[in-house]
């Protein structure tokens, strides 16, 4: 059972690395990263790792996406599309 629950969110963690680099929208790939490490997270987690799952929760899904997020919103568009 626990092999099923592996798999999904390592089919997870691929699709939203794939997504996270293939989006246009900055916006939408810093919380794509974001989602990317919070999956991350829980398969550090499953595979009993949970110091790794702890830092990776804190600085990955919290710190990084709030910075990556930040800096989005302080930048200015030059083109509309």
């Amino acid at each position: 059972m626990i092999w099923q629950i592996e798999l999904l969110v390592l089919a997870i963690v691929l699709i939203c690395a794939v997504a996270a680099i293939t989006v246009k929208d900055l916006l939408g790939a810093a919380i794509l990263f974001g989602a990317y490490s919070f999956m991350l997270c829980l398969l550090w987690a499953i595979m009993g790792a949970v110091d790794v799952a702890f830092t990776e929760a804190s600085v990955g899904a919290g710190v990084s996406t709030v910075l990556f997020v930040a800096a989005v919103f302080r930048t200015s568009r030059r083109t509309k599309d």
